[in-house]
């Protein structure tokens, strides 16, 4: 992928940040819109949500979110089986 722009930004007391104004033209950002923040260990993305697929989200999705779907006493028994 190849490197468009390099900004730089504050971390505001609250926490947020500004997307500068160049960049989120270039990507098309727009206000209100919802982002994934996929944090690595030397980096932060942020990509906006259209750009997900259905399965791309359980990628992301956290154990306890899940859980409730998947620890049933119905699946223990199944896994124990196999």
């Amino acid at each position: 992928m190849a490197l468009l722009e390099i900004k730089t930004t504050k971390i505001t007391d609250k926490g947020q940040i500004s997307i500068p104004k160049d960049i989120r033209e270039k990507k098309g950002f727009k206000e209100g819109q919802k982002l994934a923040v996929i944090a690595f260990e030397n980096r932060i993305e942020l990509i906006p949500l259209k750009e997900f697929n259905e399965k791309m989200f359980t990628a992301f999705a956290s154990e306890k979110s899940l859980a409730k779907d998947w620890l049933s006493e119905e699946d223990e028994k199944a896994w124990k089986t196999l």
